[in-house]
């Protein structure tokens, strides 16, 4: 089994706002094996970008972690002086957001923000080694005519290329892990599985992590080595991605499952789950999941169940688990 390179133990990053104090990411603990990916899903509010944030020391004010450490191959991050810091941002991890439009300025050319990083952490480079290294960086992600589209503006590029060159600024830099937040947002199709493809390749071909943070299981099936499961800023299940599919434990999970289409039996609809995620300032006592999940208990709405291995390998925080063939359960609809 392959070493982690990165380990996060206990983070929690808070918000203090006039509602009352945000929970943003409460007590989560995950690792990333070397040259894995990890996938994180759930749906809107759970806590995925912000975990990402605060892995990155990005999270913007007034939210700041206050307890937890990220372990990157042993060193805490969050114990880094700001410089420090920044020597590790793109050079040891990069991150690709969810929108290349509204992170790419539009008002400098592509090869221009992609050398940026470059001079950061390639030393002095003349700006000709800068040039062919970034055009060099467009090619790797298979960017046609790349010394074009060096000279470029992100509104000429389509949307598909705008996210290759995120891609080559994230890499250029050989980072090794990657933190990939809903890489395929807004693309379509065909340029999702190709950006997917991509990223595969490049992990086979220099050995990073990823940590793939989305809501669409399908790019989870297709990408992670191994899943967790957020939910009001919680991980409540925690497996590798087939165990996932094959025999989930954790009732958010089912549902998750229960509403994305299949093409080997008929529905006459989807599964559906109730209500919405609470407010991260209100949570409900005990399980966070109580509300919505029709499988609760008494001390479902009293005791905040911890994450605890159900077989080896497959962890998940429900009172209820394991659950024998709990594809079998039938969510009400």
């Amino acid at each position: 089994m392959q070493p982690d390179l990165l380990r996060i133990e206990g983070l929690r990053t808070v918000f203090k706002t006039s509602s009352g104090l945000v929970r943003a990411v409460d007590g989560v603990d995950l690792s990333v094996p070397r040259g894995r990916t990890l996938g994180i899903v759930g749906e809107s509010g759970c806590g995925k970008s912000m975990l990402s944030l605060s892995i990155m020391r990005l999270v913007p004010p007034p939210g700041r972690t206050t307890e937890g450490r990220v372990l990157l191959e042993g060193r805490d991050l969050l114990q880094l002086s700001t410089s420090e810091m920044r020597q590790v941002r793109g050079g040891q991890i990069a991150m690709i957001f969810q929108e290349p439009m509204t992170s790419l300025n539009p008002v400098h050319s592509i090869g221009r923000q992609l050398v940026e990083a470059m001079k950061v952490h390639s030393g002095h480079l003349s700006a000709k080694d800068l040039r062919d290294k970034g055009i060099a960086a467009l090619k790797r992600v298979r960017i046609p005519s790349p010394e074009r589209r060096f000279d470029e503006y992100p509104h000429q590029l389509s949307g598909g290329m705008r996210q290759r060159v995120m891609i080559a600024m994230a890499l250029a830099c050989e980072p090794r892990l990657l933190i990939a937040d809903e890489p395929t947002t807004a693309l379509d199709v065909t340029v999702q599985a190709q950006i997917l493809d991509l990223l595969r390749e490049l992990q086979q071909e220099t050995g990073m992590s990823i940590i793939l943070i989305t809501h669409d299981l399908g790019v989870i099936a297709e990408m992670a080595d191994e899943v967790a499961v957020m939910y009001g800023g919680r991980v409540v299940e925690r497996t590798t991605a087939r165990e996932l599919f094959e025999d989930p434990q954790h009732p958010y999970t089912l549902g998750l499952l229960g509403s994305v289409p299949r093409l080997d039996e008929e529905r006459d609809r989807l599964l559906a789950i109730d209500g919405a995620v609470p407010p991260p300032f209100a949570f409900p006592p005990g399980c966070r999941f109580n509300p919505r999940c029709p499988f609760s208990i008494g001390p479902c709405r009293v005791d905040m169940p911890a994450l605890r291995e159900i077989v080896p390998g497959h962890e998940a925080a429900c009172l209820r688990a394991p659950v024998e063939n709990a594809l079998a359960m039938e969510m009400p609809q």
